[in-house]
């Protein structure tokens, strides 16, 4: 079995799992417990991986606040700000490429009565920052923009959004999941006061996230969404998660040493992907491909139906379809929608995600599956015989029946 869905989750690395063991069962203390070695243990051991999260991002061990994953993160962040700042505005601008962890958190404030605006992005996946400037109103209060697209890799100028909303004095708020461990993500330089991440996106437990919350020029507050004990600054109440919190710290450890070899390598075996798959005919690959992340390409077969696709090689090789199966319809994906792509091409893509564990000879087995798949697809399908024969596919007149 060939995994190839990173995006979606990577493995725990070996390492990572070995620095967490000890905290499930000889060091069981609870970081909040003062009274007693095994919570100064526990505590000792959370602090350090605040450390080794930090300085991944370069950031204050102090602006990190531990939560239960990404979606947490979001979800504090931008309800957090929006309560806090609520008095000075009631306007936040997002893009419609956005995770849904945004998207949803954006749409439940608006019931809550802020007004939200959705940027479009180009064919390209990429949002115009003057198109964002333009956005921005008396009322605006936060700008959140994703660092890196979890179905194409696409990265957002984000230096210059940085820029637009230092000028204007709005909170920048980054869910940077995709990114975070995988290329270099310093939210200071960038300009960005919130950021969200999470462990298992880089070779760490599922369960644990974290928020990136600004302490000085400027500094942030996020009003609490759980309330409770008070641990994490008062922001995230709930007993810490401590074999996850350190499995977290190291993959971050791991990660800041061996994300450029990592990223390198991996720019490689995605180019050499992308070059035998494209080499079918009618396959394209979606987005910008200047900038975007060293792992991930998401491509489209044209004719081909990607959910059909992948069940002619889905027992050997796993990968995401750009259909996310909903309770009655499969539909096709937003983000690519979004970008302009037909429901045709968008229901035909697929996004491959490579990772640390993942060899060349896996990547030549896949570009065999895949091949192998595609062709077959296309042999029974009496769209792509029509297309073959040169009818204008756009100009048929479809029968309901």
């Amino acid at each position: 079995m060939i995994y190839l869905d990173n995006n979606s989750t990577t493995p725990c690395d070996p390492r990572v799992v070995e620095a967490m063991l000890p905290y499930f069962y000889e060091k069981p203390g609870n970081a909040a417990s003062r009274s007693h070695p095994f919570g100064w243990v526990a505590e000792e051991a959370v602090d350090y991986a605040r450390e080794q999260v930090a300085r991944l991002i370069q950031a204050d061990p102090k602006e990190i606040i531990f939560t239960s994953g990404a979606t947490e993160s979001d979800n504090l962040a931008i309800k957090g700000v929006y309560e806090m700042y609520r008095r000075k505005g009631n306007h936040i601008i997002t893009v419609k490429t956005e995770h849904k962890a945004v998207l949803d958190t954006c749409d439940h404030l608006e019931k809550q009565g802020a007004e939200i605006t959705y940027l479009p992005v180009g064919y390209d996946g990429r949002v115009d920052p003057e198109v964002l400037e333009a956005a921005i109103r008396p009322t605006t209060i936060l700008v959140a923009v994703m660092w890196a697209n979890n179905e194409t890799g696409v990265l957002q100028p984000m230096k210059e959004i940085g820029e637009i909303c230092a000028r204007h004095g709005v909170l920048f708020f980054s869910d940077a999941t995709q990114a975070v461990g995988k290329i270099p993500v310093h939210p200071r330089d960038i300009g960005v006061h919130i950021m969200s991440f999470t462990a298992h996106k880089m070779y760490g437990p599922k369960g644990v996230g974290a928020l990136y919350v600004s302490r000085k020029n400027p500094r942030v507050k996020v009003t609490a969404q759980m309330d409770g004990g008070g641990h994490e600054r008062s922001m995230r109440s709930g007993t810490l998660n401590v074999p996850g919190i350190v499995g977290f710290g190291k993959a971050a450890e791991l990660a800041l040493a061996e994300m450029d070899q990592d990223a390198e390598r991996l720019s490689q075996l995605r180019d050499h992907l992308e070059r035998e798959l494209t080499a079918l005919e009618e396959t394209v690959v979606n987005g910008n491909r200047d900038y975007r992340m060293p792992h991930v390409t998401n491509i489209s077969f044209k004719h081909v139906e990607g959910e059909g696709l992948m069940m002619t090689f889905n027992q050997n090789v796993a990968v995401s379809s750009g259909s996310a199966c909903t309770s009655a319809s499969l539909e096709p994906s937003y983000v690519l929608v979004s970008m302009g792509l037909g429901d045709d091409l968008a229901h035909s893509s697929l996004r491959l995600s490579l990772g640390r564990f993942t060899t060349r000879e896996e990547i030549d087995e896949a570009i065999r599956l895949i091949g192998n798949g595609v062709n077959h697809m296309r042999e029974l399908s009496p769209i792509w015989e029509m297309y073959k024969e040169g009818v204008d596919l756009s100009s048929v007149e479809w029968s309901e029946h």
